[in-house]
């Protein structure tokens, strides 16, 4: 077998070389880490990952192979992926395809045999920090120069725009609850969760108008996860603060910073975000610590919630805020993404809640 080579070159100088899989190519963005074991599917094709490199600290990737099942968008999201090992005869009866295979098959520059502890040490150290992704003697040979460029003027604006819909669609049971969603990346599991507690969702883009929404005629509104800044959507934070007054809302992950900042408070960037299924969240109005999924590089600042929004969930690993609800309104959001299910039912409930709330 040839081997193909490859390098992951970080802005800050710093240069991690490995084997490149089947596909040639230079991958441009954010270089980030995944801790999870399992997921490997669900997280190449979330669309929370758009403009991102994607490291996985699990050593073997790929043992139970791609499914198709599992995808959360109908193509692969990531802009790059690093793996220590990657599994090429992988066992499991859902299997369709391996993940080398698929990952050429879905044109995403990716790399094997890397040090991959060192490169999450290195995250962890600097930050999020943009990179290249170089797979084959071309790439690697105007990475350095490409990076440089993409460096002087990357931003995450236009992220949400490519992985969101562009036109309305409708699932679930005719006569259900009807939930209008904001969609800015969502993942299938989301919708699948709704439709399965009975909810009809009417599906719109992000930068949809209030009227447009009000014209869908919603018993509530849920706005999705996404990529990038949530500052990068003022269009879709006015639209919530219209509509805080007139129906109950619900935010997932970005939809929850979005949310936060139509009420009136802050976010920022993560140094290095949580990525992964292991966040230990605890609920503030039960006790209760749920071990929940992540996928975001900014979170809401819980000292700046005002006085009409009351925190109920926070990270036990770093005391970020993980939820909140309106003191008067049907307004909550929370973080973490209950329909991932790492617990894997201790969130699950939440849909639900917000759901009986609405009707």
């Amino acid at each position: 077998m040839t081997t193909i080579p490859a390098a992951l070159y970080l802005a800050d100088g710093s240069r991690f070389d490995g084997r490149g899989l089947d596909f040639e190519g230079l991958a441009l963005g954010e270089a980030v880490f995944y801790t999870g074991m399992t997921g490997y599917e669900e997280a190449l094709t979330d669309p929370s990952y758009a403009g991102q490199i994607l490291t996985f600290t699990y050593p073997m990737i790929g043992n139970y192979g791609i499914s198709g099942s599992a995808a959360q968008y109908d193509r692969a999201c990531v802009a790059g992926a690093i793996v220590k090992c990657v599994a090429r005869h992988p066992s499991h009866h859902q299997s369709r395809t391996d993940l080398a295979s698929w990952l050429r098959e879905q044109r995403v520059p990716a790399m094997e045999g890397a040090d991959t502890r060192a490169i999450t040490i290195a995250l962890r150290e600097h930050g999020t920090i943009l990179a290249a992704l170089a797979v084959g003697e071309d790439a690697m040979a105007r990475a350095e120069r490409e990076l440089a460029a993409y460096a002087r003027t990357a931003t995450t604006d236009g992220l949400v725009a490519s992985v969101a819909t562009r036109e309305g669609y409708v699932e679930g049971p005719t006569g259900g609850t009807r939930v209008t969603l904001l969609d800015c990346g969502v993942k299938r599991a989301i919708l699948r969760d709704l439709t399965a507690l009975g909810a009809r969702v009417t599906v719109v883009p992000y930068d949809a108008s209030e009227a447009t929404i009000e014209a869908t005629d919603p018993q509530a509104v849920f706005i999705s996860p996404g990529p990038g800044d949530p500052t990068d959507l003022p269009q879709t934070i006015a639209t919530l603060r219209g509509l805080l007054e007139r129906v109950p809302l619900y935010g997932v992950c970005l939809g929850h910073q979005l949310l936060a900042l139509a009420c009136g408070a802050r976010t920022y960037k993560l140094p290095y975000g949580h990525r992964g299924g292991n966040q230990p969240v605890q609920d503030l109005t039960r006790g209760e610590v749920m071990i929940t999924a992540h996928n975001h590089g900014y979170a809401v600042d819980g000292a700046s919630l005002p006085v009409e929004l009351e925190a109920t969930m926070t990270n036990l690993n770093d005391g970020t805020n993980e939820g909140f609800r309106h003191r008067r309104l049907p307004v909550a959001a929370v973080q973490f993404h209950p329909e991932a299910s790492p617990g894997p039912a201790d969130a699950q409930g939440l849909f639900a809640q917000w759901l009986a709330g609405a009707r």
